[in-house]
């Protein structure tokens, strides 16, 4: 994994298992720089172009850290050497395996493995090597960028302008490291990509080409993954616009697909270009226009089996259909239909490949109300991959019940971007991962391992979330409680070194924290109550709590920023001061806003000092952006281009525009004062329990961070069928009421949903000894239209990020009382408790 072998473990590994990097040589140790002077890096010219390109990469990174170029060879020739190459592909690998020297036993087969290992006297001349050994092209490829991390050259080494800090010694370890992932396809989607991405891309690239994608397809593979759904909103298609894309994917070995509404590796906006051929361009409606659509479909095939080898550029092709534009399909679509078309276009992919269906990878997304008509009964062919969904907000839909069985298996499509109801959220990033850990745990429980695919919108600035989940994908096993909560310090010493590691992880799991709370694109004057006006102290009430939330930890980042040291700071702005800075300056803004409206409307001249606060912030927004857009010599000028302040509606505005204020006439500006928000938060962190009853072989788990408090609780492990009172695994919290009365017991939960195909997920609680109450969570994920009373709590549920479900206990007797939760559904998440 890129983290969780190298920075997670963190200097406590280092020199003490095999392959690890040291800053000395101890007994078999392989010298990859010493006196400043780096390895020779051996690739066979015959070697897959993969390879070749990531050989490339590897002894830039080596100049990188040792500050000297490496010499690459395509023989082992003298000295000490770094050799990869494919077991079975190359003459060097399968020399040294059938001498003995070299151990690939069970490596033959498996699905992008690798080993690293250093060999004694491989080879005349050569006393030692460091052997990197690929089962397949992309294994090899995965075993020199997992060095490049294990010796400091972050995935984000680009992308973010992260360092490299110079060593003039790096010495691995004797013995052999083995890794392999554990989810098959592991990717990310570059989405909604319109003004940011694509700006910036043609500023700097003159477009969405290969000069782009070049970048992309490094830091994909960087980040151990392997397949790539390019941007498609129009004007975009990734084939058509640059033939050089497709096959420079291919010779990086990325696996190229198209996004969940694009069938047979056709962009969107394909359809409508080239309608002089005549098959384009018409209703995108199969059954008035299916002719014409098969065509499409058909010359689509035919790119992905151009390269000339029989084989064809490595593909994982989507099926299915949705509406034009990815609208939902039309009203009364039937699903007889859809399985139609299905069959069709797998005799189109048998036609063109000369090759049954099945041998060609294929995925059918499940998405909105395509999930629906599975629901309903329609039939997949067994080797397609099923690929569920989450509700565009982090909560996963749907999931197998584990125990199903299919050739394709199944994966999950999950969002950190989404254009759609109740809101758009893509200007920065909102996302825990702590949330994504839970549903994505969830659903390696049950079974979905064969694709994860994110919504990463325009990439940056989602920098972190993606890496996690990159690392998540790789080992999900791997990825437990305990490594979870070790992450954002590993990620930040990955990026910043061991000296801020653990202050900079800090901030960046509180400004998830704070930031997953609402959206920015959900922020306005009326968002959050402010408090009470009634003399000259003002009281800034639950708005005025979370602006000072923001507001220290401005403080805690710019006091880390001061230790920052002059080579990290473009980084540090990318990755931890502008997210910070933007993110509570729109508070400001908004605040100010709410204030002025209020006391404007009173005559009140303390309106205008709110006014100028509000101007100023809005004045502020557009500054971090220019100097987001100024950093590296305006290497990223047009990246921060979202619109975000001024939405009315679920679409984001065509401008920006400040929020309309007003100015008191004809008195002067009187500064405000506050005094401390008055805030009754009530109730009990769910983590602060006093017992936790640990049974039916499941164990109460805190997840540190999950939610708007100190954590969360989880029954681990995640995917068991449900349990009953009789089982008793619960959490119980002790209570002393001041007054006798009646009581409502209030349950805050992180938002999630059924996986199960139904609607509803249930918990118990109760009080004492008494009866357990049965709690129905039931949210429905609503289209642009809500009409049911679950699809209006689940639009609730996802802007406030959080569920409340409350049970009434009349006539409770003063004194000491137990509140006892009962986990009866899997998948529920307690944030909070509370007696009222």
């Amino acid at each position: 994994m890129v983290f969780l072998c190298g920075a997670l473990a963190g200097e406590a590994r280092a020199c003490a298992t095999p392959v690890s990097v040291c800053d000395h040589p101890g007994a078999g140790a392989f010298a990859l720089i010493e006196a400043g002077r780096p390895a020779p890096v051996v690739v066979e010219p015959q070697a897959d172009p993969a390879l070749r390109y990531a050989a490339d990469d590897f002894a830039a990174d080596l100049q990188r850290v040792s500050g000297q170029a490496a010499e690459r060879r395509t023989a082992p020739g003298t000295g000490m050497p770094v050799i990869a190459g494919v077991l079975g592909h190359s003459h060097l690998i399968d020399t040294l395996a059938s001498q003995g020297k070299l151990d690939v036993s069970g490596l033959a087969g498996t699905w992008e493995g690798y080993r690293q290992s250093v060999v004694e006297r491989p080879f005349p001349g050569v006393p030692r090597a460091l052997v990197v050994v690929g089962a397949d092209r992309r294994g090899a490829v995965y075993g020199l960028y997992d060095l490049s991390a294990k010796i400091g050259v972050s995935p984000w080494y680009w992308f973010a302008d992260v360092p490299v800090a110079r060593r003039r010694a790096v010495y691995l370890t004797a013995g052999t490291h083995a890794d392999q992932p554990e989810v098959k396809y592991r990717g990310f989607f570059i989405n909604d990509e319109a003004p940011a991405l694509s700006s910036w891309a043609g500023k700097h690239f003159g477009g969405l080409n290969a000069d782009m994608y070049a970048r992309v397809f490094e830091l994909l593979l960087r980040l151990k993954g392997n397949t790539l759904w390019p941007a498609m909103w129009p004007p975009h298609a990734f084939h058509d616009d640059d033939p050089r894309n497709t096959a420079l994917a291919d010779a990086r070995g990325v696996v190229m697909g198209t996004s969940h509404h694009e069938p047979l590796m056709r962009a969107h906006d394909e359809w409508h270009r080239h309608t002089g051929d005549g098959i384009t361009g018409g209703a995108w409606d199969y059954a008035r226009n299916g002719k014409h659509l098969r065509a499409f479909w058909r010359g689509g095939l035919e790119r992905m089996m151009a390269k000339g080898d029989g084989r064809g550029y490595e593909s994982l092709v989507t099926v299915g259909m949705r509406g034009d534009g990815d609208e939902a399909m039309a009203e009364g679509t039937a699903i007889p239909l859809l399985q139609g078309i299905v069959a069709d276009q797998r005799r189109l992919i048998a036609e063109v490949t000369g090759r049954p269906a099945s041998e060609t990878p294929q995925v059918w997304a499940l998405y909105k109300e395509v999930q629906d008509y599975y629901d309903h009964g329609m039939t997949v062919p067994d080797d397609v991959t099923l690929l569920f969904s989450d509700d565009n907000w982090g909560q996963i839909r749907r999931l197998p019940s584990g125990h199903e069985a299919r050739a394709g298996g199944f994966g999950v499509y999950y969002h950190f971007d989404y254009v759609g109801a109740p809101r758009n959220y893509k200007w920065i990033n909102t996302t825990q991962v702590e949330k994504t850990w839970q549903q994505m745990d969830l659903a390696w429980q049950r079974g979905a391992r064969q694709l994860w695919m994110v919504n990463v919108g325009d990439i940056k600035p989602l920098e972190f979330p993606l890496d996690f989940f990159m690392a998540q994908a790789w080992r999900p096993a791997a990825m437990t409680p305990q490594a979870l909560a070790g992450y954002p310090e590993a990620f930040a010493r990955q990026s910043f070194g061991p000296a801020q590691a653990r202050a900079i992880g800090e901030l960046l799991t509180r400004y998830a924290q704070l930031a997953a709370q609402r959206k920015p694109e959900l922020l306005d004057a009326d968002t959050f109550p402010l408090g009470k006006a009634d003399g000259e102290v003002l009281d800034g009430g639950a708005f005025g709590a979370r602006v000072a939330d923001w507001d220290a930890l401005m403080a805690r980042m710019q006091a880390v920023r001061a230790q920052v040291p002059a080579a990290q700071q473009s980084a540090y702005f990318q990755l931890v001061e502008h997210p910070i800075s933007a993110f509570a300056n729109l508070y400001h803004l908004y605040y100010a806003v709410a204030w002025n409206r209020r006391l404007a409307a009173r005559g009140d001249a303390r309106a205008n000092a709110f006014a100028d606060e509000a101007e100023a912030a809005y004045a502020r927004d557009a500054a971090l952006t220019a100097r987001y857009h100024a950093l590296e010599g305006g290497k990223w000028d047009g990246m921060m281009t979202q619109q975000h302040i001024g939405y009315t509606s679920w679409q984001q505005p065509d401008v920006q525009a400040m929020p309309p204020v007003r100015h008191v006439v004809g008195v002067a500006t009187v500064p405000p004062r506050f005094g401390a928000p008055v805030v009754d938060a009530g109730g009990i962190e769910a983590v602060r329990y006093q017992r936790a009853v640990n049974r039916a072989g499941l164990a109460w788990q805190a997840i540190a961070h999950l939610g708007a408090g100190e954590g969360a609780m989880v029954a681990l492990p995640q995917g068991r069928p449900p349990t009953t009172v009789a089982d008793g695994v619960r959490l119980e919290y002790d209570i002393d009421l001041d007054a006798a009365g009646d009581r409502t017991a209030m349950l805050t939960l992180s938002p999630t949903l059924d996986t199960t195909g139904g609607t509803t997920l249930r918990v118990g609680v109760s009080l004492d000894d008494g009866p357990v109450q049965v709690l129905a969570d039931t949210l429905v994920p609503a289209p642009t239209q809500t009409t049911t009373a679950a699809q209006r709590d689940w639009n609730r549920a996802v802007i406030e990020n959080r569920r409340v479900l409350r049970a009434v206990f009349p006539g409770v007797a003063a004194g000491k009382h137990v509140l006892k939760v009962w986990r009866l559904d899997d998948n529920v998440v307690l944030e909070r408790v509370a007696l009222q």
